[in-house]
C-alpha cells in the first residue's frame, strides 16, 4: 500500500488559507426565526414589572396589614365582618362581598402564596392584555369564583386564589388560541401551568378549608374572558 503525498498549494491560486477562521456571530434571528418564522417572540418586551400586578399585590399586603391591627384574623365571626364571602350576609344585599374576599386572607403563608402567583402569573397576563384588560380579566374571574363558591357553600370564604385561576386558565388557552401567531420559547410553559392548576384543584378537595369551587369558578371565568376579549399584545402584533 502507498500513501500519495500531500500535493502542495498552488502559488498562482486565488484561493487564500488562514490559520484561523473568522468566528460565526450569532443573531437574535438564528436562535428565533426558524423554524418559528412568521410568529412574534412572545416574551418580547415583557416586563418584570407589571404596573397593575404589582398594584394588587401591594393591595393585598395593606389589607392583610389592616387584618392583623383590627384582629379579623381571630375568628370565624371576625373575619366575616371584614368582608369575607358569606352566602346569609349576601342574600342580604351586600353583593360587594363578591368582591372584597380577593383582597382577604386567612394566614400569612396563604396571602404569600397568593402573591407569588400573582407575580408570575400577572408577568405574562399584562403583557398579554395591557393594564385595563388585566383589570377587566382579574376581577371578572374573582367575581366567577366567589359566585361558584356561594351557590355551591356557605362559607365563609378568603382569598384572590380565584382571580388567580382565573389568569391562569387565560394564559393556557391565550397560548393555545394564538399558537400561530406567537412562538414560545420553552413549550413546557403551558403544560406547567396546566399541571399546577390540576394538582391544586385536587389537592384542594383533599385537604379542608380550601375554598376549591373559587378555583374552579374562577377559572371558567378566565377561560369565558378569553372568548370576548382581544388581547393588547395581540393588536401590537398585527399592527408591526
Amino acid at each position: 500500500m502507498t500513501t500519495e503525498p500531500n500535493p502542495s498549494p498552488d502559488p498562482n491560486s486565488n484561493e487564500e488559507f488562514s490559520s484561523e477562521e473568522e468566528p460565526l456571530l450569532i443573531t437574535d434571528e438564528m436562535l428565533t426565526d426558524h423554524p418559528e418564522r412568521g410568529r412574534a417572540d412572545f416574551e418580547s418586551g415583557m416586563s418584570s414589572f407589571p404596573p397593575l400586578t404589582l398594584i394588587l399585590i401591594a393591595s393585598n399586603i395593606a389589607v392583610f396589614v389592616w387584618q392583623i391591627n383590627t384582629g379579623s384574623l381571630l375568628s370565624k365571626n371576625a373575619i366575616i365582618a371584614s368582608g369575607a364571602l358569606e352566602r346569609s350576609h349576601l342574600f342580604r344585599g351586600e353583593l360587594w362581598r363578591l368582591f372584597s374576599p380577593m383582597f382577604l386572607h386567612g394566614s400569612l403563608d396563604h396571602l404569600i402564596g397568593n402573591c407569588f402567583a400573582l407575580y408570575v402569573l400577572g408577568i405574562a397576563c399584562e403583557h398579554a392584555l395591557g393594564f385595563r384588560q388585566f383589570g377587566i380579566v382579574y376581577f371578572f374571574s374573582g367575581f366567577c369564583g366567589s359566585l361558584l363558591s356561594v351557590i355551591v357553600q356557605p362559607g365563609p370564604s378568603v382569598g384572590a386564589s380565584g382571580a388567580i385561576f382565573g389568569l391562569m386558565a387565560f394564559i393556557v388557552v391565550f397560548l393555545y388560541k394564538y399558537q400561530k401567531s406567537f412562538f414560545i420559547r420553552d413549550h413546557r410553559i403551558g403544560f406547567v401551568i396546566a399541571a399546577w392548576g390540576l394538582f391544586t384543584i385536587v389537592f384542594g378537595f383533599l385537604t379542608p378549608y380550601i375554598d376549591n369551587f373559587a378555583h374552579i369558578g374562577g377559572a371558567i371565568g378566565g377561560t369565558i374572558a378569553i372568548l370576548f376579549q382581544k388581547p393588547f399584545l395581540l393588536t401590537k402584533v398585527h399592527r408591526s
